[in-house]
């Protein structure tokens, strides 16, 4: 039954929501700060130029200067990581997403990692704090070097904790927010995109695993099985798991210990164990799988999603073609933004087959959005015929940006081998 919300409640909340503007002029306050660490700066610049060209400058004054420089341009940073960030995760996106200058930190922004990176500013700018009282040694006492050096330890410590109760935090939040309390039904525009993906999948790029039967045989004979003590075989799914299995949109059921490790001539049989036990869901790392067509990447990725749902996480799996056309859908009804948004109640999609059918530059770009929007916030699968560094070919410019991305928290796995398609026909064909 819907919950029928009060009106005045709505009201109250979304104005107490709407006072997050006030914090607005106090990052304008920091950016009016910053310009007056810019005017410390090329002072200090212009004073130890002056003193170099006099000849009045001593080493350790130059040390000692260049230090100040350093501090300077530390403490800026520190400020800009405030600005930006604070205002990024308190107060209002700002959309960088795209940009060429967008920071590497900004893209997975939130308040634990906002308190993690100042911490660690806060010693770094100590640490060279301390180091200017050691260099100036005979000019300060034992008293300030015994307390700066306490306070420094002290700076480290409490960055050490913080990072360290961040990564628990982080897990939990993971761990929780798979499901949520809730049932596993699709959302609506899930269900829209299945029936979508349907009546696509005829235009679409063939499934690369397609070769390995339809649903009505989606395990390999017996002699194609190779049981390993590494892919213990699971128990059945309970319901909750089933329902989530269900919703992912798996194209056929596949089992990860039904996969044929003997196949592919050359294979990281042990990636494939430790991915397994699902853990680079909560970790937030993606699994990049590239090989030849007919090696069983789509068998590894729909198995993988499998094993993901039956660990609690909701997936949700498509090809590279039916991605596209969902991105283009929601950028041409002006939702791109809210689409984006709601597929973060997934943490991990399954992007099937990138790389057997070209894209332009504004799907590519939708792509790019894709994967800077998830970065470091959610997982990816990732299937593809050719190596990261030839995805140029079919994303064009876009390509560097969403490799990085994809690959800077990754597990790579290689598939070499004959196609399992043309090894079962030319089997047929010698009967």
């Amino acid at each position: 039954m819907a919950r029928v919300r009060n009106p005045t409640t709505t009201t109250l909340g979304y104005a107490l929501f709407a006072t997050r503007w006030l914090q607005a002029p106090l990052y304008f306050g920091l950016v009016a700060a910053q310009g007056v660490y810019v005017y410390k700066f090329f002072k200090e610049l212009w004073t130890l130029i002056l003193m170099c060209v006099s000849g009045h400058a001593t080493e350790t004054y130059v040390m000692l200067a260049v230090l100040k420089l350093v501090d300077v341009v530390m403490i800026a940073n520190l400020l800009i990581m405030v600005i930006v960030g604070g205002y990024e995760t308190f107060v209002s996106r700002i959309g960088l997403q795209g940009h060429r200058d967008q920071p590497e930190w900004l893209s997975h922004v939130n308040s634990n990692v906002l308190k993690v990176k100042l911490a660690t500013a806060i010693v770094g700018i100590s640490s060279v704090h301390l180091l200017q009282m050691f260099v100036d040694v005979h000019h300060t006492s034992r008293h300030a070097l015994l307390w700066g050096t306490v306070i420094h330890m002290a700076f480290i410590v409490s960055a050490a904790i913080l990072a360290y109760m961040s990564g628990p935090m982080v897990a939990q939040s993971d761990r929780g927010h798979p499901d949520g309390g809730h049932t596993d039904r699709p959302p609506a525009g899930q269900a829209q995109a299945g029936q979508t993906g349907q009546a696509r999948q005829a235009s679409a790029a063939p499934r690369e695993e397609s070769d390995q039967g339809d649903p009505r045989r989606a395990r390999p004979e017996p002699e194609h099985v190779v049981a390993t003590q590494a892919v213990p075989r699971q128990p059945a799914p309970d319901a909750d798991a089933e329902a989530r299995i269900r919703a992912a949109g798996f194209p056929a059921r596949k089992l990860l210990e039904d996969f044929d490790q003997q196949h592919p001539r050359d294979f990281d049989r042990e990636a494939l164990a430790r991915l397994g036990k699902a853990e680079f869901v909560a970790a937030r790392r993606n699994v990049v799988l590239v090989g030849p067509p007919g090696t069983g990447k789509t068998h590894l990725a729909i198995a993988l999603g499998e094993r993901a749902c039956r660990a609690g996480h909701r997936v949700l799996f498509a090809s590279a073609a039916e991605w596209a056309a969902r991105l283009s859908d929601a950028h041409a009804a002006g939702r791109l933004d809210a689409e984006l948004t709601a597929l973060d109640d997934h943490p991990l999609l399954i992007v099937d087959e990138i790389g057997y059918t070209p894209f332009d530059a504004a799907t590519a770009g939708l792509f790019f959005r894709l994967v800077a929007h998830r970065y470091e916030r959610a997982s990816l699968i990732v299937t593809s015929d050719r190596p990261l560094g030839r995805w140029d070919e079919v994303l064009g410019p876009c390509a560097p940006g969403i490799t990085d991305r994809l690959a800077h928290h990754a597990d790579l796995v290689r598939l070499d081998g004959d196609s399992y398609r043309t090894r079962r026909a030319t089997s047929a064909w010698a009967d």
